[in-house]
């Protein structure tokens, strides 16, 4: 790209499926290919947030209560800093005091060395130069010694030092986010209430927390397979498994406690077999909705978000928005929208024909043709361009799939006020 070796290509796709039109892209952006999906979610919902003009009531309430926990946690390492600090001081003052204790009696040694030198004496295993010998031994080991203490103490006060500092950045990062909803509650006379259907990729602790907050009811499959390790411990014998499937069954607990995530979640453990492969996953929610009392209800309303995985495969394979043509930064920042505008073509022009006059009897019924079909279709249709003062008029064959389809584009008059 650019004449460069780059890391590949990402695209960051926002949609909103609505009654009339279904799917529509509302947002395209393209990422290096190592970026990790996880940490896009932010900026997935605010661009969703701000083509759309809509989004839920803050919750706000909630963000102060895990400003205030994190704020009396924070005095815990706080404490131990000084505790630690004092503990380090003490341990370089015993290696200063070995290292000194060392010199001694290394001057010792040599005085002795060169007495014995001096008068022909011999060292015996019981002499002083044998002692003193044996005195500088054991203050080497000393200061070796004290000096992995000293470490030891450095490496706990710099984890303390280091924890300290992420919950000092981690608090102001929540108060700037306090600030932003209180803001966003001011500004937003009229919330909707929505919910976010996420893949495991997305379901992280604290994309979790983040959507919370923002206000959403939240589904989504657990990020790290740990979950599905602690969860398989918790069952019984006695255990009870609902059908949620064909070939799926699920178990449940309300409102439990995770290590890493602020707000108690509701979590369902599946199994299910693929070919003789026994195989374990986690569902996790939060919201007003009641999913543990209802599994099967939980299990289909997550699974739905298969429309959305359409809507990926559509990307890639319909209008080759995956596959990029171009190598220059704004070629392809021009190919994105080109893709999002012919995406949305195709639904805005599917409804429009069907408000047209009814097809001949033996023609296709374009309403029920899926995407992929109407652009290999459409891509062949022949049609005739009339040109008038009134405008530009385009008349599909008479033999076509759009036979009695008329589009016309009326001439725009730049002598009047744009409206």
């Amino acid at each position: 790209m650019d004449d460069e070796i780059r890391l590949g290509y990402q695209a960051a796709v926002v949609s909103l499926e609505r009654p009339t039109y279904r799917r529509l892209w509302l947002s395209v952006a393209h990422h290096p290919g190592d970026t990790v999906s996880c940490t896009q979610a932010e900026a997935l919902v605010l661009a969703a947030e701000a083509r759309t003009g809509l989004r839920p009531q803050r919750r706000t309430d909630l963000l102060r209560q895990r400003m205030e926990t994190l704020e009396g946690g924070v005095a815990t390492p706080q404490q131990r800093l000084l505790g630690q600090q004092a503990e380090v001081q003490q341990a370089r003052d015993r290696l200063a005091h070995a290292q000194q204790q060392l010199l001694d009696r290394q001057a010792v040694l040599n005085d002795l060395a060169a007495y014995y030198s001096a008068h022909h004496r011999v060292e015996r295993p019981t002499s002083r130069l044998a002692r003193a010998r044996q005195r500088v031994t054991a203050a080497a080991r000393r200061c070796q010694s004290r000096e992995r203490a000293v470490q030891a103490a450095e490496r706990r006060w710099a984890k303390t030092q280091a924890q300290w500092a992420e919950q000092q950045e981690q608090l102001h990062h929540l108060q700037a986010r306090l600030a932003r909803f209180e803001h966003d509650n001011e500004t937003n006379p009229t919330p909707v209430s929505a919910e976010f259907r996420l893949d495991a990729g997305f379901g992280t602790y604290e994309n979790i927390a983040l959507l919370i907050e923002m206000g959403y009811e939240v589904y989504t499959k657990a990020h790290n397979h740990q979950v599905v390790t602690f969860l398989k411990k918790q069952i019984q014998p006695e255990t009870r498994w609902t059908r949620v499937g064909a070939n799926a069954e699920m178990t449940a607990w309300a409102s439990q406690i995770f290590k890493h995530c602020p707000y108690p979640l509701d979590v369902g453990l599946e199994r299910f077999y693929t070919g003789p492969q026994l195989k374990h996953s986690a569902l996790l929610h939060f919201g007003q909705d009641p999913v543990t009392e209802n599994l099967p209800a939980w299990f289909k309303h997550y699974n739905g978000r298969q429309t959305i995985e359409a809507g990926i495969k559509e990307s890639k394979r319909v209008f080759y928005l995956h596959r990029i043509k171009v190598r220059a930064a704004p070629a392809i920042y021009w190919q994105e929208c080109v893709v999002i505008f012919a995406a949305n073509f195709i639904r805005w022009a599917t409804h429009w024909l069907s408000q047209q006059a009814a097809p001949a009897a033996n023609n296709l019924a374009v309403g029920k043709m899926g995407v992929k079909r109407q652009v290999r279709v459409g891509a062949h249709v022949s049609a005739q361009v009339v040109q008038d003062s009134q405008g530009k008029m385009l008349r599909f064959s008479p033999r076509s799939v759009f036979a009695g389809r008329v589009l016309q584009l009326r001439r725009y008059d730049c002598s009047r006020p744009f409206e």
